[in-house]
């Protein structure tokens, strides 16, 4: 029997593909009247892995106190789907999602979760924090 070998080549995009203007701030209107605590799950997040291109799945989860601004949810979608052919660890996927909603929102505190689905009979769960100082 003849040994086969095999060439998978998967694209991988650079993080830099990202862009955070996609997402839309809309204003908290209940601001004046009281806080209020959001978290908002997107259980189907896909990216790569930077070194292999295989899939990387799981469930990223926001967990946030507004000041101002709440973040508009069908853009909160269209941004996390511009991850699915960007290769970065998970560590650095939480913190990048961190960086850009932060940037936009300007909010009191805020929590980005990424629980990963298991690989190799290894699971990650990785938590990046922001709090407003006074």
């Amino acid at each position: 029997m003849e040994n086969k070998s095999y060439q998978t080549h998967y694209t991988i995009e650079d993080p830099a593909v990202i862009k955070p203007e996609i997402l839309d701030p809309i204003p908290y209107a209940y601001r004046s009247s009281r806080s209020i605590d959001i978290t908002i799950k997107q259980p189907e997040y896909t990216s790569v892995c930077p070194m292999t291109g295989l899939p990387d799945n799981g469930t990223i989860i926001i967990r946030y106190r507004p000041d101002k601004t709440i973040v508009e949810l069908k853009s909160l979608k269209y941004y996390l789907l511009q991850y699915r052919n960007v290769g970065m660890f998970y560590e650095h996927v939480v913190n990048k999602i961190l960086d850009d909603l932060v940037a936009v929102l300007k909010p009191l505190s805020m929590d980005v979760t990424g629980e990963f689905t298991s690989r190799g009979g290894i699971s990650s769960i990785a938590t990046a924090r922001y709090q407003k100082n006074s």
